[in-house]
C-alpha cells in the first residue's frame, strides 16, 4: 500500500517514462481520436452560419440559430422526428433483446461442432456490405421475391413490399435483427462464460431445473452487461442509420420512411444546404447525448450500474 502511494507521488514525467511502452501503444489511438473525432467538431460552427465553401468557415456570415428555427418550423420536422423515434424504438424493443435471447439459447447448446456452425452462420450477415445487404432485401421483398411468395400463402397479394409505407418498419426491424443478432450476442456470450459454475451447482442442489437456473442465476449474472449495453443503445435512439434507409426507401414511402439522418444527407449533399443540414445534425447529436446522460443517471439510481 505504501509502495503504491509512493509511486503515485512521483512526478508525471517519471511515471510516463516508466510506462513509456504503454503510452507508445496507445498513441495511435489518441492521434486517431484527435484527428478524426475531435478536430472535425470545429466544423459544427457552420450550423450557426450561412456557410459558403468559397468563403470558408471564417469568412461566412454568422446567423445564430436561424437554421435551427427554420428546421423546427418546417413542415418536415414533426414527421421526420416521428419516423426517427418510431423506427428507433421499434428497433430497440424488438432488436435489443434478440442477441440476449440468442446468447442464452447458444449457452444451452451441447456438443462441439453444432454451436460453432450456428455461430458462424449467424455472424455472416454482419460482414455483408450494406449495399449488398439492402440489394438482397430488395430482392427478397420484390414482387416475385421469396418473402413475398411466402406471404402469398397468408393472403398477401403479390406486390413489391417496399412500395407500401406500412410495411417499411417491419422490413427494416426484422432485417436489422437478421443482420445483427449473431454479432450482437458475442458480448453476452463472453459475459456468460464469466459466471461462476458453483452458482449452477448450488442451484441444482436446491432442485432448480434449467429454466430456474436461467432465471435466478444466468440473467442476474449478466444484468450489468445488459444495462451497460442498453445505456449505450439509448445514445443511438436518434441515429437511425441513413445508409440503410436511403438504400431501401423510395419517393412513394417518404412520409413513412424518411428520418432525420436521411433528411440531413439529402439536404446537405444533394441540395448543398450545408449549414441547414449541419444544424439538424447538431440537434440530433445533442438529443442523443442527453439521452445517454439521462439513461446513465436513471440506471445508476435504480440498479447501481452505470457507465461512470
Amino acid at each position: 500500500m505504501a509502495k503504491d502511494m509512493y509511486a503515485s507521488n512521483k512526478p508525471l514525467a517519471t511515471r510516463i517514462w516508466k510506462n513509456r511502452e504503454l503510452y507508445i501503444l496507445i498513441l495511435p489511438v489518441i492521434i486517431y481520436f484527435i484527428l478524426f473525432q475531435y478536430k472535425p467538431m470545429a466544423g459544427l460552427m457552420i450550423a450557426f452560419q450561412d456557410f459558403r465553401p468559397r468563403a470558408g468557415i471564417w469568412g461566412s456570415d454568422w446567423v445564430g440559430f436561424k437554421h435551427f428555427i427554420a428546421f423546427f418550423q418546417s413542415p418536415f420536422f414533426l414527421s421526420r422526428l416521428a419516423n426517427t423515434l418510431r423506427i428507433s424504438f421499434a428497433t430497440l424493443i424488438f432488436g435489443f433483446p434478440a442477441p440476449i435471447f440468442f446468447a442464452l439459447l447458444m449457452n444451452e447448446l451441447r456438443g462441439k461442432w453444432f454451436p460453432r456452425v450456428v455461430q458462424t452462420v449467424t455472424y455472416m450477415p454482419h460482414f455483408i456490405s450494406m449495399v449488398v445487404l439492402c440489394g438482397m432485401i430488395r430482392d427478397f421483398v420484390a414482387r416475385d421475391g421469396v418473402i413475398t411468395y411466402i406471404a402469398g400463402f397468408f393472403g398477401y397479394a403479390p406486390d413489391n413490399m417496399l412500395n407500401h409505407g406500412n410495411l417499411f418498419l417491419p422490413i427494416y426491424v426484422l432485417s436489422n435483427i437478421w443482420q445483427g443478432v449473431g454479432w450482437g450476442s458475442i458480448v453476452y456470450l463472453a459475459a456468460l462464460t464469466g459466471i461462476d459454475m458453483q452458482l449452477y451447482e448450488a442451484a441444482k442442489i436446491d432442485g432448480a431445473g434449467r429454466w430456474k437456473q436461467t432465471v435466478h442465476v444466468t440473467l442476474p449474472s449478466i444484468i450489468p452487461t445488459i444495462v451497460t449495453m442498453f445505456i449505450m443503445r439509448c445514445g443511438q435512439i436518434m441515429s437511425v442509420g441513413h445508409e440503410k434507409i436511403i438504400l431501401l426507401y423510395n419517393e412513394a414511402i417518404y412520409d413513412d420512411s424518411d428520418v432525420i439522418s436521411s433528411f440531413v444527407y439529402r439536404y446537405g449533399l444533394t441540395m448543398r444546404q450545408y449549414s441547414y443540414s449541419a444544424a439538424v445534425g447538431l440537434f440530433n447529436s445533442v438529443v442523443n447525448f442527453s439521452l445517454v446522460i439521462l439513461a446513465n443517471t436513471v440506471s445508476k439510481k435504480l440498479s447501481e450500474t452505470s457507465l461512470w
